[in-house]
């Protein structure tokens, strides 16, 4: 009976071990340094503003499910190196106690780690890292102290730090959001989906600092508040949402990395060693839009790798589909979602690229409801007139309409072949020609030379 070595069981871990133990004389023993599996961080947002009052419905496994299964599950345990020629591990348990523990596959999903800012005042109280669980519920035991905390000032103008700025002024404190980029969510969307919703922050109070960079972490025991190269923000707890890297250090001096230090792996979540598998925020994915190897770190990319893994290491030959990167949000009720890339993106990329804009209402101009127009943005390369990214935002919710384009993407969907598409007509959901399919009549009149 071979035997398989998890270390990490979130995600990726907890998709990997169920695919596994589905199968029969399988053994599998995982090792997670944590004391919880399975966190939905992306409802940490909703659990600090209140949204939701409790953080227990953001768990969906736990470790209990894989010993009913039969599998042998060690949390708070610390893998302390791995012997890859002897195809053995070194842990640490909760207890103490150091063993040495024998594989014939490993599977890394140790996923990735919160940067930090190397700047003065990092190890400031107040100071905080949001991934965890316990990162969640540390900032919420804090802010109890209603006296204590007025002023937040959030770093990161991705989704965590735009859902957090929220989350804390739906709370009733001060907020300040900065980033080094001139734009919020600008590795996600272009500036007119960006623009409506930094309009949108503001009309709620929330100062944007952005295109500035942070020098020093103020205050004497605690944080009081933040240096830019621009100015400076009064903070009684500053959260730190910059980013997050690979969590490679296992297999650093044996495994073939990619660029950012994430184990390069192939379409069967192998790495350069064949039995060792790495899943989830600590490997790198093939990105469909880009046509190469990359890193993006989302839950459902992890997920997917983690069922990949588990296939082939019980003898079902699976291969990933590559991704595209899909995402959505919510903000102050605008509703955004996206796909492959933005044409900034694109750009940065090098690629030859243009875009389409259209928007219009959801519902016929007949139906008497309230009817919110959609706005959508597709990009596509030049030469071949692939689609390689959408965006969608409206205060009404249109974000599932991101799923057609990913498959799009995936499946190498033109221009000119999106006017035609087959899509379901009912005045009750949507229009006889929405903006999905008119974006691209809209396209084709424009090569064409006709008039719209």
């Amino acid at each position: 009976m071979a035997k398989t070595i998890l270390v990490g069981a979130n995600h990726a871990g907890t998709a990997c071990a169920n695919t596994i133990l589905s199968y029969p004389n399988q053994e599998l023993t995982i090792y997670d340094q944590n004391s919880n599996i399975s966190f939905l961080g992306c409802g940490m947002a909703l659990w600090i503003g209140e949204q939701i009052h409790s953080g227990d419905g953001l768990f969906y496994a736990k470790p209990e499910n894989f010993l009913a299964k039969g599998a042998k599950v060690n949390m708070e345990s610390q893998v302390l190196s791995v012997d890859y020629d002897k195809k053995t591990v070194k842990v640490q348990l909760k207890d103490g106690q150091v063993i040495e523990d024998h594989y014939d596959n490993l599977v890394f999903a140790t996923g990735s780690i919160p940067n930090r800012i190397p700047v003065k005042g990092f190890d400031l109280e107040n100071v905080q890292m949001v991934k965890l669980y316990q990162n969640a519920e540390e900032v919420i035991e804090k802010l109890k102290n209603k006296g204590e905390f007025k002023k937040v000032c959030v770093l990161g103008g991705g989704y965590i730090g735009v859902e957090l700025a929220e989350a804390f002024q739906r709370l009733g404190l001060e907020v300040t959001l900065i980033d080094m980029v001139d734009r919020i969510l600008a590795g996600y969307f272009d500036a007119p989906f960006s623009d409506e919703l930094k309009n949108r922050m503001e009309e709620h109070g929330i100062k944007l600092a952005l295109g500035e960079k942070v020098e020093e972490f103020l205050g004497e025991g605690k944080v009081s508040g933040v240096k830019t190269d621009k100015g400076v923000y009064d903070a009684d707890m500053v959260i730190c949402a910059v980013g997050f890297r690979p969590n490679a250090s296992l297999g650093a001096d044996h495994l073939k990395l990619y660029a950012n230090g994430a184990y390069l792996v192939n379409r069967k979540q192998q790495t350069s060693d064949p039995s060792v598998y790495a899943i989830g925020d600590c490997a790198s994915l093939y990105d469909n839009a880009r046509g190469r190897e990359n890193y993006i770190a989302l839950a459902t990319n992890a997920v997917r790798s983690g069922v990949v893994a588990g296939h082939n290491i019980c003898g079902t030959p699976v291969e990933s589909l590559g991704v595209q990167g899909s995402s959505a949000l919510g903000i102050y009720g605008y509703k955004l979602s996206c796909t492959g890339l933005s044409l900034a993106a694109a750009e940065r990329e090098g690629m030859s690229v243009s875009y389409e804009d259209y928007e219009d209402t959801q519902f016929p101009a007949f139906m008497e409801v309230e009817n919110p127009k959609v706005k959508i943005r597709i990009v596509y390369k030049k030469d071949d007139k692939k689609i390689v990214g959408c965006q969608l935002g409206s205060s009404y919710d249109a974000t599932a309409i991101i799923h057609f384009f990913s498959l799009a993407i995936q499946k190498g969907l033109t221009m000119p072949e999106l006017p035609l598409v087959d899509l379901f007509f009912m005045p009750h959901f949507n229009q006889p020609y929405n903006y999905v399919t008119m974006a691209g009549l809209q396209w084709l009149n424009k090569e064409l030379g006709l008039k719209g």
